[in-house]
């Protein structure tokens, strides 16, 4: 529970709409803590129901569900403390809470780079507010983040990353520690290419005052597991991290504004311009987001995902926190098709960036979790695929751990290949 209680909101902010949906395809789901578990008997009129929360939570965390999500989805403005650079104006702007998918904007990241186009360059000089694009100003800043131009400008590569899903994500935070390592142990041991690593970081937060979820001290060592590449490593910090440095939002966990071209250091809201509640909050319905029922998947094509070697990352299941404080996350199997690890996926997936997320090299990734992807209509980090096969192929690149897995892949027959395809595009 939080300390301050959000005020009441009308009916039709607070309420999703997929849970109107749910009232009229299945009996019973109108009380929001009786949702369905995300399970394969849960009931096919729930297959394309997202953004609601995890069954059983009970009455107080489905009213902070529902007070996170209206957060969310809020347009921040000067008077918020947008600002006085930012990337976009709303959480949903880049993870759409209406269908727990991706929203329609992106962040951009700019490297340096040698004459082949790809290599980071050691002299990074020419960016001194660091690889994140923030396009936008607010009064006083005149001046936003953007690559260098003209007859004089580095060659500079810009990329894009598109904001992750966000369904099932409370179940990636229960993860036990010893799981993440005991994977990783066992992938140091193979005989193959396939050899996660763990983010570990460094805490870059104040303390959160309220510790239900962790008591991390600024310069712990944390296991990431959020972000493209697992810079972060608890949903909280995540939020804090997105709203400081896409919003400009300060928060009691990130209080001060990032450098920037015009030397400010406040916005248009003087101070710190969100509570620690209004960081919780979002961080709770983030938590508490089911996953989508799936279907009972062919036990053939379930066994081609393991032939293939797909399972050895996109491990089906790790298990849970039996302490961690929502009861219905706790000492579970949590079926998130993750090992939550960084894989080198080769050239054809680098970034160019050289550092500033953990241990994680310009061509690592974490380990994407397979959770709605019958939702998609993109994949990968940047949303360079619109097939699942486009995706399978663009795991194959110079230096790719996956690349004996796709050729595995290639060696399948048509009927085999289209049956893997569609398991995986199930989930």
């Amino acid at each position: 529970m939080r300390s301050t209680p959000m005020p009441t909101a009308p009916l039709r902010l607070l309420v999703p709409l997929s849970w109107l949906l749910c009232a009229a395809v299945a009996s019973g789901c109108g009380d929001a803590s009786q949702t369905p578990p995300p399970s394969p008997d849960a009931g096919s009129g729930l297959q394309n129901l997202f953004d609601v929360p995890v069954s059983g939570i009970g009455a107080d965390a489905v009213a902070n569900f529902n007070d996170g999500d209206r957060l969310f989805e809020i347009v921040l403005r000067d008077a918020d403390g947008l600002g006085p650079l930012y990337t976009r104006q709303a959480c949903g702007d880049c993870h759409n809470a209406e269908d727990g998918l991706r929203g329609p904007g992106a962040a951009q990241k700019m490297s340096v780079v040698e004459a082949d186009g790809l290599t980071p360059s050691p002299d990074q000089s020419a960016l001194p507010w660091g690889p994140t694009v923030h396009p936008f100003v607010v009064a006083p800043a005149v001046t936003p983040i953007v690559p260098p131009t003209g007859p004089n400008a580095p060659n500079v590569r810009v990329t894009n990353r598109l904001g992750p899903s966000v369904l099932g994500r409370g179940y990636l935070e229960a993860v036990e520690d010893s799981e993440i390592e005991r994977v990783a142990a066992a992938e140091a041991a193979r005989t193959d290419a396939i050899h996660g690593i763990v983010n570990m970081y460094a805490y870059a937060s104040q303390p959160n005052p309220d510790p239900t979820f962790n008591a991390h001290q600024p310069g712990d060592a944390v296991i990431g597991r959020f972000g493209l590449k697992a810079r972060i490593g608890t949903l909280d910090e995540f939020v804090a991290d997105a709203l400081q440095n896409d919003m400009g939002i300060t928060s009691p966990l990130r209080p001060t504004e990032f450098p920037n071209p015009d030397g400010l250091t406040d916005d248009g809201k003087p101070g710190i311009d969100a509570t620690a509640d209004d960081v919780n909050l979002r961080a709770d319905y983030v938590r508490t987001i089911a996953i989508p029922w799936r279907a009972t998947p062919d036990p053939t094509a379930r066994a081609l995902f393991d032939q293939v070697l797909c399972s050895a990352c996109h491990v089906a299941t790790l298990h849970t926190r039996a302490d961690y404080p929502i009861a219905a996350l706790a000492d579970v199997d949590a079926p998130i098709y993750t090992d939550m690890l960084l894989h080198d996926m080769g050239d054809g997936l680098s970034d160019s960036l050289a550092d500033g997320e953990g241990v994680a090299t310009p061509s690592t990734w974490r380990t994407a979790p397979l959770i709605g992807l019958r939702f998609s209509r993109e994949y990968l980090h940047d949303g360079r695929a619109t097939t699942l096969l486009d995706a399978v192929m663009d795991h194959d690149s110079n230096g790719s751990e996956a690349h004996g897995s796709v050729q595995m892949f290639m060696g399948l027959t048509a009927d085999q290949q289209t049956a893997l395809l569609n398991f995986v595009g199930s989930l």
